[in-house]
Order: structure tokens, then C-alpha cells, then sequence
């Protein structure tokens, strides 16, 4: 009977140290990273790098950061990957109330297991270099030394 005794109060101070939505969705997210054209370098700011799109990285869900987009013959894009509160994440911090009580809601907070990234798949459009246009050159007389259409020399009628 006492073995039983301390089998239950042990399961149920388990329960209690573990939040609901860090058991159900974990402390890390798998966010993917695409581009088109397919094949460019994604570089993010905490270290990561895909050296072809698409790929996936399993990151923390607490975590903020900045992804570089770059191919060679293209415009390098950034996007700033943020964090929300996940409809599941809630579910399993309301969750706690049940179970994990205010224990399971600490601990669901200071892992981040409540969060999402945003946005996920992470999605660009790269542009190529020649397409972003620049201010134009003025142009040069023509050799040939007619006159341009503005410059004819006719005179008023009267």
C-alpha cells in the first residue's frame, strides 16, 4: 500500500514540473526556408546556414531572427522570422490549469513551447541584379550631326 502511496505522489509531482505544451509541441520548431529560384544560400542570424533552398532547420521556439537570402546574379532579400503565440501553445498553456498548474505554466513560459514562428515556411522571390534599374545616362548627340526632332531649325510661319 505504501509503495502505491509513493508511486502516485511521484507521477503526480512529474506531471506538475512539466508544462503541457512544452510535453505536446516541444521546445523547438522546424521552420523551412524556400526560394525562387530554388538553389539560393539561406544565412540566418543565429548561425544557421542552408547552402541550397529549400531546406529546414529545427530551431528554438523562443527564438527571433533574421534570415539572408543570396544567389549569385540576384538581389539579396532579409526577413525577420518573429514569434506568436500558437493556437496549440495556448491550448496546451490553458492546459496546465488542468495538470500542470502554475508549475506547468512557468515552465511552458521560459521554454518558448507556447510560441510559433512567423513566417513559417519562410518564402522569397528573388529579383535578378539587371532588373533593378538605375538612373539612365543622358544620351550622346548622333554622329551623324542631323538635327533632332526638337532641335529643327524651321522657321515661324507667318
Amino acid at each position: 500500500m505504501f509503495r502505491n502511496f509513493i508511486a502516485i505522489c511521484g507521477a503526480s509531482a512529474a506531471s506538475s514540473l512539466a508544462g503541457c505544451a512544452t510535453i505536446t509541441k516541444g521546445t523547438t520548431d522546424q521552420v523551412t526556408f524556400n526560394s525562387e529560384p530554388a538553389g539560393a544560400t539561406a544565412q540566418t542570424s543565429i548561425g544557421l546556414q542552408c547552402p541550397a533552398t529549400p531546406c529546414t532547420f529545427e530551431i528554438s521556439r523562443k527564438q527571433d531572427f533574421v534570415v539572408t537570402f543570396s544567389k549569385p546574379g540576384y538581389v539579396s532579400q532579409q526577413v525577420p522570422v518573429g514569434t506568436k503565440l500558437g493556437g496549440s501553445g495556448a491550448a496546451g498553456f490553458a492546459g496546465n490549469i488542468v495538470a500542470g498548474g502554475v508549475i506547468g505554466m512557468g515552465v511552458d513560459a521560459a521554454t518558448g513551447s507556447t510560441l510559433d514562428h512567423f513566417p513559417n515556411p519562410v518564402f522569397v522571390t528573388l529579383q535578378p541584379e539587371h532588373a533593378i534599374a538605375g538612373p539612365t545616362a543622358p544620351r550622346k548627340p548622333r554622329r551623324d550631326g542631323a538635327p533632332k526632332a526638337a532641335e529643327s531649325k524651321e522657321e515661324p510661319t507667318s
